[in-house]
């Protein structure tokens, strides 16, 4: 088995190849829709997305090539989402990934069509792939919409909108990361093993409650980076959830408290993936490097 950091960057390379490829345009009145949707989708980042869902692929025996359309879809779902969190009238930030935000870039009306814009795609990208049977394809659908729907991400900024300026207890804003944050990467590791078409029921159970814990600890983690890691590091400018008065882990519980917790939920994720033995080796790999990164 290859070191992680190299199965880290062959992922990378592979889904940003894969993207690189899906932006022809052959309208010219669209050159600055699509400009900006590839700046989005192209500029960089972790790719912890669409790497869960190669590596829950691979806990299955597979590398199927189709796993790059679903890998890819959920990217788009990402992108689409930090494009509109980042808007005037969501978070308002004019950095991302090391480089001015998208309506920053552009404008704040090509950011808004740009995000709605990848989200289409993304479901689009599924519902034409034919390497599955329909009703995974079916499956898959329903389960991406339900993630970055009301019931997921768009639940989730809601939410975390509402909770501005209030104190919320731990279990609160443990419910708001489920959503904002916890659901796409839930969805990334469920896809990841529909793709492979050999996953049960109780497999994909167990898969969702080590992404369950693996999506709280993201976030809980990326709390901590905005506390610790100074913005040349992060990409993302230093203390900007504390300057909005936003309700954070490490302001409930101390850093101290929330690293502690980020450890736990990366222990818990590991221990379900027992069942799995040496096939889920990747899966457990992620969940280290979750709460391991400055960025």
């Amino acid at each position: 088995m290859t070191r992680f950091e190299d199965y880290l960057k062959t992922c990378q390379q592979r889904i940003d190849g894969y993207l690189e490829q899906q932006f022809d345009n052959n309208h010219p009145g669209l050159d600055r829709l699509y400009a900006a949707m590839r700046y989005s989708v192209t500029g960089g980042g972790k790719r912890v997305r669409p790497i869960l869902t190669y590596a829950s692929c691979e806990a299955f025996g597979t590398t199927a090539v189709a796993v790059d359309v679903v890998a890819g879809a959920v990217e788009l779902i990402h992108a689409y989402s930090l494009i509109h969190d980042d808007l005037p009238a969501m978070d308002d930030d004019d950095l991302r990934r090391g480089r001015p935000t998208c309506h920053r870039a552009f404008d704040e009306a090509t950011a808004i069509l740009a995000g709605d814009a990848l989200q289409a795609l993304a479901f689009e990208w599924i519902s034409r792939e034919g390497s599955w049977q329909a009703d995974t394809r079916l499956r898959m659908t329903s389960l991406l919409a339900r993630a970055a729907g009301p019931q997921g991400m768009v639940g989730g900024q809601a939410i975390d909108l509402a909770a501005v300026g209030t104190q919320l207890d731990q279990n609160a804003l443990e419910d708001m990361h489920q959503h904002k944050t916890g659901a796409l990467i839930r969805a990334s590791v469920q896809l990841g093993a529909l793709a492979s078409e050999r996953a049960d029921e109780a497999q994909l159970a167990t898969l969702d409650q080590y992404a369950r814990c693996i999506g709280l600890a993201f976030q809980v983690q990326d709390d901590i980076i905005d506390v610790e890691i100074d913005t040349s590091i992060s990409g993302k400018q230093q203390g900007a959830d504390s300057a909005r008065d936003k309700p954070t882990y490490p302001a409930m519980l101390g850093l101290d408290g929330a690293h502690a917790l980020a450890r736990s939920l990366c222990d818990q994720a590991i221990s379900t993936l027992e069942p799995f033995g040496s096939n889920a080796e990747r899966l457990r790999q992620v969940a280290r490097y979750i709460v391991e990164r400055q960025f």
